[in-house]
């Protein structure tokens, strides 16, 4: 069995297609990685144990069937990515605080490695599987998350109208909390939008200008951004505006013409998703906002003396920290939020990770953003010429917003964002090798008028018959 690894700095190599299209057992797995991400919400987020469990488990079974297509075709070809670096090397660290007793919650630091294990499976495999796949199988799965992200906003608009409070209609949350959509937590819902909408953005506006899926798309995300606004998450709300801005300055870079039609769009989109917001809102969303603590969940000022403390943390243990998961063992300690709620999570994913870390996160956490952004937007102007470059950015805006509202709350720690987020980094740093396909068209998403390869005596105002728009 040959074996060949592709690194991200290397020249493209073009792969025979046999590899995507006829190993059915690849067809299979890629397919199943996109259910099982598609489920996870729907467990609640993953969170209570049954949930993660049982989405690495099946992220291992979906391993085993890449490794049976790679016996199958009888090769093997692996793809090289720095962001492993730090993947690996906070799991050898939680490894270490375990073996060496260096962590104040042993259950929790082993909860984290098995996690760890998952996201790093469906890193490995989303790179494996996309790096080589057509065109029209990024184009299917970007379909696929749009109208994910379709159903899942519906559902949570219906639930918060039909029986608020209320997990699917008939659960009522243990501890309480502010339940929207599948999750008990309405911030977690918005990261998950977060990571949806930007694909079902940039896949609306990588279609041409007339393509009968286009208004589809637009009424879709219209939705989507409702229930982000319905949900009362002010962090997801500035994480969306982030991404739009980042998705404005990725337009910026086509065609003048598209510019403009493209941000007024986007404005006049956003407008009426604001005033569908201000005519569903039965007053209590709106309420909260203006008061910031109209729910049992911890107020604003709050978070700052949280994320205070947990720097605290960070500082008393900053060789080896408190152990990777054991921040609500070790809050109490420093805790000076007077409150009878329990805190599980820092309400910010940096200060919590530099407190179980210690030395160890205050430099690789750093690190590995910054080498997310060069993989993710170097020679950001080629690869916008071809629809799976435009896939890629959506990708890489979303997990760009999932950072973002990583420093008010803590997506990363709900098990079923945090596996969204894990796939949308590979599928945005990931060096595809796939051949683009040969149109007589270069791809400039959103313009009305693209540059044509055809003879010098083609007459593009009186085109010969059977010449058609793509």
């Amino acid at each position: 069995m040959a074996s060949k690894i592709l690194k991200p700095s290397a020249p493209a190599v073009i792969t025979a297609p046999e590899t995507d299209t006829s190993n059915s057992l690849f067809v299979l797995t890629r397919a199943s990685l996109i259910v099982l991400l598609m489920a996870a919400p729907l467990a609640f987020g993953a969170v209570l144990a049954w949930g993660w469990g049982a989405m690495t488990v099946a992220a291992i079974c979906l391993l085993l069937l890449w490794a049976a297509g790679c016996a199958r075709a009888g090769a093997v070809k692996l793809i090289w990515s720095p962001l492993y670096v730090p993947f690996v090397a906070f799991f050898l660290f939680a490894a270490a605080q375990i073996q060496f007793a260096l962590t104040l919650d042993r259950v929790g630091t082993r909860e984290s490695l098995i996690k760890l294990t998952a996201y790093l499976i469906i890193f490995f495999l989303a790179q494996h599987l996309f790096a080589d796949a057509p065109q029209r199988v990024w184009r299917k799965t970007a379909g696929a998350v749009a109208l994910y992200a379709f159903a899942m906003a519906v559902f949570a608009i219906i639930q918060l109208f039909a029986s608020p409070g209320l997990l699917y209609g008939i659960i009522k949350p243990r501890w309480g909390g502010v339940v929207y959509g599948p999750y008990v937590y309405h911030n977690a819902y918005a990261g998950l939008m977060e990571v949806l909408i930007p694909v079902a953005v940039v896949f609306a506006l990588s279609l041409r200008p007339r393509h009968p899926g286009k208004p589809v798309l637009l009424f879709a995300i219209f939705v989507c951004l409702v229930s982000v606004f319905l949900s009362g998450s002010r962090g997801g709300l500035i994480a969306l505006a982030v991404e739009f801005a980042l998705l404005a300055g990725a337009i910026f870079l086509g065609e003048p013409g598209t510019r403009k039609r493209a941000l007024v769009a986007g404005l006049v989109l956003t407008a009426i998703a604001g005033a569908a917001f201000s005519w569903l809102d039965p007053g209590e969303i709106w309420k909260r906002w203006e008061a910031m603590a109209h729910t049992p969940e911890i107020a604003l000022g709050d978070r700052d003396k949280v994320t205070r403390d947990t720097l605290r943390m960070s500082r008393d243990h900053l060789a080896h920290g408190v152990g990777l998961g054991a921040f609500e063992m070790a809050y109490p300690k420093y805790q000076t939020v007077n409150t009878d709620l329990v805190f599980d999570y820092a309400h910010n994913d940096y200060a919590q990770l530099f407190a179980e870390t210690g030395i160890l996160g205050w430099i690789l956490a750093p690190v590995a953003i910054a080498m997310f952004m060069v993989l993710s937007f170097r020679r950001l102007r080629s690869r916008l010429e071809h629809q799976t470059g435009w896939l890629q950015l959506g990708a890489a805006v979303a997990v760009c917003g999932l950072l973002v509202h990583s420093l008010f709350d803590f997506n990363l720690h709900i098990p079923a964002n945090a596996a969204w987020f894990t796939l949308c980094a590979a599928l945005a740093t990931v060096q595809v090798t796939a051949p683009p396909p040969s149109p007589r068209r270069l791809w400039r998403p959103g313009a009305h008028l693209a540059t044509t390869v055809l003879p010098p005596d083609f007459d593009i105002l009186n085109p010969p018959n059977g010449s058609t728009e793509e």
